[in-house]
């Protein structure tokens, strides 16, 4: 072997094997090879819950005259390209809102690796299976036509939403299956049964919500939802239906393991997601699937 290598070569293995790093390369190597789409550092408990992540972050408005199938927005994306592709998200806001109300998911979650999408709708008082087909609008707009396209990996795309947005993360994802991830926030819709979604699904409900109860939503969407998803329902303690209009370490935390877990592919995530989270100061109840898939 060594006269098959560079002096060079051999300068770096033998210092790896003094520092006791070669084992520790080859891992990581071996790592990045099994999965590509890793983006950012192995996370901790601070990391994750962190106002920002480690990627520099942009933003770009997008105009509704310069889009069809629903009303512009503003997209948030790491300014660094050397990593490669990111996945996107959509974002809808709910009933009578826009996109301002969930202007605080963009820079959270942009700075993990993701481009993020947060749209108005065409109407504020759209009803959720025109706001489902919107976030698909929106996320084809992102792919297709937008000045950060070249970004994105479409086929690593997911859906998030508040209230009446949430219900239509759930019909985008029941349209679309080829979605990775949906994460419906304080979901309201009138259909309560979906157990024809193949996307790997987290509902987060609020335990004090008087708009939409979890009795009425989250819970039977949750519980609709196929046993053999990947699946799994977060309900906020001592909240209201507004919680996630508001910068929230609880839902920033699980909705970032969600996406990283199911549009990275990123095990890392695994951590937090399983075993199932106990009861806490901020979560009333959380119920899931472990072993993720």
């Amino acid at each position: 072997m060594p006269q098959l290598l560079s002096r060079s070569v051999r300068t770096v293995l033998a210092g790896l094997l003094a520092a006791g790093g070669l084992t520790t390369a080859l891992t990581t190597g071996a790592q990045a090879a099994e999965n590509p789409y890793e983006r950012g550092p192995a996370p901790t408990e601070s990391s994750i819950e962190a106002p920002l992540g480690t990627y520099r972050v942009a933003e770009t408005s997008v105009s509704s005259w310069a889009v069809t199938g629903f009303g512009g927005g503003t997209i948030y994306y790491p300014t660094d390209t050397s990593d490669g592709t990111f996945g996107a998200v959509a974002v809808s806001p709910g009933y009578t809102a826009s996109q301002s109300t969930m202007a605080w998911l963009g820079p959270r979650l942009a700075s993990r690796g993701f481009v993020v999408f947060t749209i108005d709708t065409n109407s504020r008082f759209d009803q959720p299976g025109s706001r489902g087909d919107q976030l698909l609008a929106a996320l084809d707009y992102l792919t297709e036509r937008s000045s950060v396209r070249g970004r994105i990996d479409s086929s690593r795309l997911g859906v998030m939403g508040h209230s009446m947005g949430g219900g239509g993360s759930l019909e985008a994802a029941a349209d679309r299956p080829s979605l990775k991830a949906s994460i419906p926030l304080t979901p309201w819709n009138l259909d309560k049964t979906w157990s024809e979604l193949r996307t790997p699904t987290m509902i987060i409900g609020a335990e004090n919500d008087s708009v939409a109860s979890v009795r009425s939503h989250a819970e039977p969407f949750y519980e609709s939802l196929p046993r053999t998803l990947d699946r799994a329902y977060l309900e906020l303690n001592n909240a209201d239906h507004f919680a996630p209009n508001r910068s929230n370490t609880t839902i920033a935390k699980y909705s970032i393991s969600w996406l990283k877990r199911f549009i990275d592919n990123d095990t890392r995530y695994d951590q937090f997601l399983c075993p199932l989270p106990q009861r806490s100061l901020t979560i009333e109840e959380y119920r899931g699937n472990c072993p993720l898939g």
